[in-house]
């Protein structure tokens, strides 16, 4: 008998049938309502009897659509049950695309990753570098890590995970007076936003851009000047003592987000990640109150 029934007719049947309308239907099912009437009528067709009466507006099920009913109700919800599970079982197998802005992925990302496998040896993740608005779809991103000094929009899920600290910093043998201060093209804004904090110590510098904080902080540890960056970034530097510290630490006004474009729920890899990103913030800047 089966073989002679749409499956998707019983689906259809299914939302009317909970329901008890066909406009809801359609909605639920993002189709049009000819087509789950046209759905209807195949399946009684088929079943050689009728599923639904129509009082006015109202439609009600006969004793043959109550019983295909209960029929329904035991064999979908264990199917959905079923499905779930499978898509389960394949986000283990599959890696959780990470996008990150590239020096905070180098210089603060990928030296605790080690740690992050070694506590969640189930989760595999595989890190892109990029900055700006992520394209989830073309670049099949599971999460992105950005600061918000963009709009992204309302369609994406957000979770704020620590505020953006800067420093002005150089090297630590630095001896002689520095006259270039490296400041990265990748933020625009930076230098209007801090010249107002760091006015004092900035006034005898001559701006140098650079395209990324990468290059600025390597500049920075060649000897070349001063330069100014997120405290992130050169924590490991500050912790060596190979950076001194010049200006007060203060923040920007930004803060680090992590983005998806679905709920990090429905994936429970995304919420392990999202704690364990929290917590490394955190610890970050637990070291960074000892240096204020």
């Amino acid at each position: 008998m089966i073989e002679r029934l749409s499956l998707n007719s019983l689906k259809f049947f299914y939302y009317v049938a909970r329901h008890e309308s066909v406009t809801v239907a359609a909605e639920k099912l993002f189709v049009t309502q000819g087509a789950v009437s046209k759905q209807l009528k195949n399946l009684e067709d088929a079943l050689g009897c009728a599923l639904f009466v129509r009082e006015g507006k109202k439609l009600h099920l006969t004793v043959e659509g109550r019983t295909l009913l209960a029929c329904c109700e035991q064999v979908f919800p264990q199917i959905d049950q079923c499905l779930q599970q499978l898509q389960k079982q394949d986000h283990g197998k599959q890696p959780l695309i990470l996008s990150c802005e590239p020096t905070i992925a180098m210089k603060w990302l990928i030296p605790r990753l080690v740690q992050f496998k070694q506590r969640y040896p189930e989760i595999e993740i595989s890190l892109l570098t990029g900055g700006g608005n992520p394209d989830f779809k073309a670049q099949h991103i599971d999460l992105a890590f950005r600061r918000n000094d963009f709009d992204w929009g309302k369609a994406l899920y957000s979770e704020k995970i620590a505020d953006e600290y800067m420093v002005c910093v150089a090297h630590q043998n630095q001896e002689e007076p520095m006259q270039q201060l490296f400041i990265s093209g990748s933020r625009a804004k930076m230098w209007t936003q801090l010249s107002t904090h760091l006015k004092v110590q900035l006034q005898d510098y001559e701006k140098v851009s650079l395209e990324h904080f990468y290059l600025c902080i390597e500049a920075c540890l060649a000897g070349l000047g001063a330069t100014i960056a997120s405290v992130y970034m050169i924590e490991k530097e500050l912790s060596f003592q190979m950076l001194k510290i010049l200006s007060p630490i203060c923040e920007d006004d930004s803060a680090y987000y992590l983005l998806s474009a679905s709920p990090f729920e429905d994936d429970p890899r995304k919420v392990i990640f999202k704690q364990w990103l929290t917590e490394e913030m955190q610890a970050s800047q637990t070291k960074l109150s000892m240096l204020k």
